[in-house]
């Protein structure tokens, strides 16, 4: 445990399988640390490392998490650091928010407008969580495009579409090839069978080369926390037993930085929350339209649907009228608080759910507990894990909620990047946090 305390103190200066996390020991602080929640940079020394960024998403991690005691590591960060309740971006689900996360781009500008989408131009085609066909994917520029342009090298142990060669072209008829774009200089390939402790160690050995080919941007995610609230519900014992193996990864990678004396800007966020669901709280469209008359794009929180030629009028006669615990919008008519609605993948119609219940083609025929995302995206159970912990910020701060457009200019601050024009946030929610 000694060592932990010690790495602590040096350092700073979806989803479909059940998920059953190991027993974790408890990891404690000597009574000064515990007290002041502070973690001290170390001392500079001639040729000593320069800080690294280190972008952590905790996939599904919703901000009251952090209360239930069961992440000391992550508890430690924020109190000696900066905590805040984040609002995701509409559709609150996964990669949309991860995309503006990394693009400053809500998801009607980013391009990624859901998990799964289609695009007028390829009328044929269905984008998945699969996908990386860079067509996808390059609407907008993540922030490692912008550094590797820039001479500053970064690395992604995993991020939906840092796998993708940005701008870059497929090559016909040759197994996967693409021609041009940008990736980062080190990537990985998301497979959810890597553990988290391999995740970390990934990262770690990017950082220990040299400082020529040593990445100053890296990316790491976990999706254990998603997996769990999905299957079991966000108050799930399980799900908190999940939140508490991530914990521990986090606390792995603070030791790892700290053996090898790497000062770091940890930047941790979560894409969105989770809320509870049940499949007696369910909407079927096929109760209130027949299958020929529409094509369901995506559903679940909310529900994307194009009318069948000819039969907008029986769509829209179904949809546009009071219903329990569901509305529904002409595309032109989605509310402009939800920044949504004016891309062309998004399709004709859209239906919102209350928190808690679900849109689906028909319902479900089996009787479920679980959660989901893709609510309103400034409903509290959205709410979404942000801390900032490293020389860059002040200690024990909490900033009062804000939107995750304004994270890639942060980003851009730390890695010295100029400020980006047109982006949808911007940067100043951590201006009295950050140390000049």
């Amino acid at each position: 445990m000694r060592r932990v305390v010690a790495a602590l103190a040096l350092l700073l200066g979806g989803c479909a399988y059940p998920y059953t996390p190991p027993a974790l020991a408890p990891i404690t602080a000597p009574p000064s640390a515990a007290a002041s929640g502070t973690i001290s940079a170390p001392a500079a020394t001639p040729g000593s490392r320069t800080p690294v960024t280190i972008l952590v998403s905790i996939d599904g991690f919703r901000a009251d998490y952090l209360e239930r005691g069961a992440t000391p590591n992550l508890s430690r960060l924020a109190a000696g650091g900066v905590q805040a309740a984040m609002r995701p971006s509409f559709p609150s689900v996964t990669f949309p928010n991860h995309w503006t996360l990394v693009t400053g781009l809500r998801p009607d500008r980013s391009g990624i407008v859901g998990n799964r989408m289609e695009d007028p131009r390829r009328p044929d085609e269905r984008f998945t969580m699969a996908s990386d066909d860079p067509f996808w994917w390059s609407e907008s520029t993540p922030i490692w495009v912008d550094a590797e342009r820039a001479g500053i090298r970064t690395a992604t142990m995993f991020w939906p579409g840092a796998n993708v060669a940005v701008g870059g072209t497929p090559v016909p008829n040759s197994h996967g090839r693409i021609d041009g774009g940008t990736r980062p200089e080190d990537w990985q390939q998301f497979n959810q069978q890597v553990s988290g402790t391999q995740r970390v160690n990934a990262v770690i050995d990017w950082l220990r080369r040299p400082a020529a080919i040593r990445p100053k941007l890296v990316t790491l995610y976990f999706d254990a926390v998603d997996i769990a609230g999905h299957d079991y519900g966000p108050d799930n014992a399980r799900t908190t037993a999940a939140a508490a193996d991530v914990d521990a990864s986090i606390g792995l990678l603070v030791r790892g930085l700290a053996d090898l004396g790497q000062p770091a800007n940890l930047v941790i966020v979560a894409d969105h929350g989770m809320a509870a669901t049940s499949s007696a709280r369910t909407i079927a469209l096929d109760s209130m339209l027949d299958a020929k008359d529409y094509h369901l794009v995506d559903s679940g929180a909310y529900a994307t649907l194009r009318a069948t030629p000819g039969r907008e009028a029986v769509v829209e006669k179904a949809l546009l009228r009071r219903h329990d615990h569901l509305q529904c919008w002409r595309k032109s008519e989605i509310p402009a608080r939800f920044h949504y609605g004016r891309n062309p993948r998004v399709p004709a119609y859209l239906c919102l759910a209350d928190v808690g219940w679900l849109v689906l083609q028909s319902a479900p025929r089996e009787q479920k507990l679980g959660g989901t995302h893709g609510y309103d995206n400034i409903a509290p159970e959205m709410r979404a894990l942000f801390v900032a912990n490293g020389p860059a910020f002040a200690p024990g701060k909490q900033i009062a909620p804000f939107d995750n457009v304004d994270v890639t200019p942060l980003l851009r601050d730390l890695i010295g990047l100029p400020a980006a024009t047109g982006l949808d946030g911007d940067d100043a929610p951590f201006k009295t946090v950050r140390r000049q």
